[in-house]
């Protein structure tokens, strides 16, 4: 019986676990940290071996392969000593395709995936269709396969998880767009990190299709030195395009195959220029699907927006609070601010990447009364911004709850308060979702 042992204990690894044990592994997963307790369950459950709080060399080391969950870096020793003897290292979705035979439509990017993500999985799901949703986002997808039985899967993909995925392969991949972010995991090139997202066409068909943002430089540069064999299907705000999505007097036009579709701008649920690319790389995905104009149109004005991601919280004496804490990149940042009409007291910081603040200045000087710092160290955004608002619109905050009140005596009514905050969420906060949460508490509260 071969071994597989799956390094990390969260969603992705416990679901990789309970898949490698229901078709007949012998199975262990070792975490070098704290297994949360909702995991530590399922392990019992599914009677999987486990440890935590540190890997044992003899109980890892003569795995036959390893599946990694993404956060891993590579240059963590044990991962460092598996590739150094030659063991197999996949990741969870690698693994867990090879016992799926469902449709696949799989979303990767720098920004716009996990709304894209959502919003192709509410289309099939409006459309009747029997759609699971993984990856990055919900359920585990390997746990799904495990557990479930789904006719599509819609799966937003990171480049962490492609790293590692060899045979993996969509019936539809889309790459939103990229722009700089994760550059630490990437030798700091961004080549490299194009590279990594471009994994997700490495084995499309030609009867598969990729949808992609063919106003996007990287992208199309990065295009230019491989070989696709599927169904190219751009999405663009600047031209029109034979075959793909394109915008025309107020209205998205796609065009699949010899079919066209029309979609109002004026009706789409969600507001902004990233949403309108995003829109058009769901309804692209969902003509190469089969499903309806009418399906389409109708779903595109009824979806609703993500938790954490230019959600509106509450408005307080007429100041609008907008949760945005998965920008955790400069790009995001600069989208959430780009298509705010009113005037912005913007919550910003965190644990930064190597942002360069530059790019965000004239809309800072355009929209933006206030700064409210929520972070352990707030020199860069200091030294970028206080020139633009002045020193005395610009404050350092150390919780949710203190950068929500020092928000609200900067905003007037008819403002907006936008936690955007253009960093990770590690120094103070768990991840971007403890921080969105523990700000729409504070917000309640005031």
């Amino acid at each position: 019986m071969a071994r597989i042992v799956v390094l990390g204990g969260a969603e992705s690894g416990v679901g990789a676990a309970v898949l490698a044990k229901v078709k007949g592994f012998e199975v262990f997963l070792s975490d070098n940290g704290q297994i949360k307790e909702e995991y530590l369950e399922t392990l019992r459950k599914w009677d999987i071996p486990f440890e935590q709080g540190g890997h044992t060399p003899e109980r890892v080391l003569n795995a036959d392969e390893v599946v990694k969950s993404p956060g891993i870096p590579d240059t963590a020793p044990m991962v460092k000593a598996l590739r150094a003897q030659g063991t197999h290292i996949v990741s969870e979705i690698e693994f867990a395709a090879r016992y799926d035979s469902a449709k696949k439509i799989c979303i990767t990017g720098s920004n716009g995936k996990t709304t894209t993500t959502s919003l192709i999985h509410y289309l099939l799901c409006e459309a009747g269709l029997d759609a699971g949703l993984g990856g990055n986002i919900g359920k585990s997808y390997a746990l799904q396969v495990a557990t479930e039985k789904h006719d599509y899967y819609v799966l937003e993909i990171s480049s962490f998880q492609l790293d590692d995925a060899y045979d993996f392969r969509p019936d539809i991949a889309i790459i939103t767009n990229i722009t700089p972010d994760h550059l630490d995991r990437y030798d700091h090139k961004l080549e490299n990190y194009a590279r990594a997202k471009f994994r997700i066409a490495r084995n499309l068909r030609p009867e598969d299709c990729f949808i992609f943002d063919s106003d996007d430089a990287i992208t199309i540069e990065q295009l230019g030195q491989i070989v696709i064999k599927a169904k190219m299907l751009p999405f663009t705000q600047e031209k029109e395009v034979a075959q793909g999505a394109f915008v025309r007097d107020g209205r998205i036009i796609v065009r699949y195959e010899d079919d066209e579709t029309e979609i109002f701008l004026k009706e789409l649920a969600l507001g902004g220029r990233h949403n309108v690319y995003n829109s058009m790389a769901a309804a692209l995905a969902a003509k190469a699907t089969g499903i309806s104009d009418e399906v389409i149109r109708k779903s595109l004005r009824t979806f609703s927006p993500i938790e954490h991601r230019l959600e509106p919280v509450l408005s307080i004496g007429d100041v609008l609070y907008i949760n945005d804490s998965k920008a955790t990149n400069v790009d995001s940042a600069w989208y959430a601010l780009e298509c705010q009409t009113r005037p912005v007291v913007w919550i910003v910081g965190g644990k930064d990447k190597g942002n360069d603040y530059s790019v965000l200045e004239e809309l800072v000087r355009k929209k933006v009364k206030a700064i409210v710092c929520l972070g352990v160290d707030n020199a860069k955004i200091h030294a970028a911004f206080e020139g633009i608002v002045g020193s005395e619109n610009i404050v350092d905050t150390l919780s949710a709850e203190a950068a929500v009140q020092a928000s609200a005596r900067f905003a007037a009514p008819g403002d907006v308060v936008l936690l955007s905050p253009c960093c990770a969420s590690f120094d103070l906060f768990k991840n971007y979702e403890d921080r969105g949460r523990l700000f729409k508490e504070a917000v309640r509260h005031l």
